[in-house]
């Protein structure tokens, strides 16, 4: 019999980041398995909840647009679960600890996202020193009430073990990608459909957060001759166009883009740019790769092993916006090159494999 596995989360569409997209394919896969994984998030007017999805009451966080505040509830739904999986240290994730803790159930929690390292670009300046060393202490608090953590990658289970310290057993678990979504596709109709130019294509797509460190794409754009194109949406985005106007950079933003038009994105970029210093694996760099579009990454996080430099793209040093636009232009040169390896390292990273080893933590717990 699959477990049954409750999934706490304070973030859920209709935000869009690569944290939700997994919780989702996770969930919809644990359903094809003859499996429930019902969803406890924050709600909002602005998403209808799908059967197995649980919102409770929420309000806007003040300093980062687009994320709610959930309250630590626990739907009464959930009763029958054999698992208690907390995709977040936080207010739903302390609802999560406390169902496990009162029906005796086994408890998992996931270090998706690096939190003390956001401090500085989602709480005021004069408390950014206190937030991270409060994060910092309340994640090593919470990790170690679990009989498991689970992290994207191994640099993160490094981050975890040495960094944050925690005592629980730690065990590094890749996301996955779906397979059969990203793949190789025609960009035609999509080219012609935004409008996008002839020649070369550098771009990225997701949250235009300030922690993504966008700014550096845009600077390093206007050495390189090509067009930038960026899809997605967020709090930093009229910054990232003013300064592409103040650069002379040809740069196009389209705006937040269904999910089935990603495989099309993707096919059209000749480079996915990816500046993110404070990755914990880097989804969207994976789609690109299974797209066979090549990526450059920051040197830093978990993006210094999910890009496979030489193979599937290149690395440079985090903030050097000159190494950057240098290491665009190697891609760009070595494309032909880059997308066969993309191709043959794609079987390596799909959801399915990701979903199976999941089964078996749960098993084992």
């Amino acid at each position: 019999m699959v477990p049954r596995v409750a999934a706490f989360t304070d973030t859920y569409l209709p935000t869009v980041n690569g944290v939700t997209y997994t919780i989702q394919t996770w969930r919809d896969r644990w359903r094809q398995r003859g499996g429930r994984m019902p969803v406890v998030y924050p709600g909002s007017d602005e998403y209808a909840p799908d059967d197995g999805e649980h919102p409770v009451r929420s309000l806007p966080f003040p300093f980062y647009e687009g994320f709610r505040l959930g309250t630590p509830t626990i739907p009464r739904a959930l009763d029958d679960v054999d698992v208690v999986h907390a995709h977040t240290p936080f207010a739903l994730g302390v609802a999560g600890y406390r169902l496990a803790r009162r029906n005796d159930l086994p408890f998992v929690a996931h270090y998706h996202t690096p939190t003390s390292e956001y401090a500085e670009y989602i709480v005021p300046d004069a408390v950014t020193g206190f937030t991270e060393r409060a994060s910092e202490r309340w994640e090593r608090v919470f990790l170690d009430r679990a009989d498991l953590v689970l992290t994207p990658s191994e640099e993160t289970k490094r981050h975890v073990e040495t960094e944050i310290g925690v005592d629980t057993p730690v065990e590094a678990l890749p996301n996955g990608i779906d397979l059969q979504q990203f793949r190789p596709t025609d960009p035609a109709e999509f080219r012609e459909r935004f409008d996008l130019p002839d020649g070369p294509l550098v771009g990225y797509t997701g949250r235009h957060g300030y922690e993504k460190r966008l700014r550096d794409l845009v600077d390093a754009a206007a050495e390189v001759d090509a067009t930038l194109v960026f899809g997605g949406d967020g709090p930093a985005r009229s910054d990232l166009e003013a300064r592409a106007r103040e650069n002379g950079v040809d740069a196009r933003f389209l705006g937040f883009l269904d999910r089935a038009d990603l495989p099309a994105f993707y096919s059209s970029l000749d480079v996915f740019a990816f500046p993110s210093p404070v990755e914990t694996q880097g989804l969207v760099a994976l789609e690109a790769n299974a797209c066979g579009t090549p990526v450059v990454a920051a040197d830093a996080g978990a993006l210094a092993e999910t890009v496979v430099d030489g193979e599937t793209g290149y690395h440079y040093p985090p903030g050097d916006t000159a190494s950057f636009a240098h290491a665009i232009e190697r891609a760009l040169a070595d494309r032909d090159r880059l997308a066969e390896t993309c191709l043959e390292h794609r079987e390596r990273v799909g959801v399915e494999k990701a979903v199976d080893r999941l089964e078996a933590v749960y098993e084992r717990l």
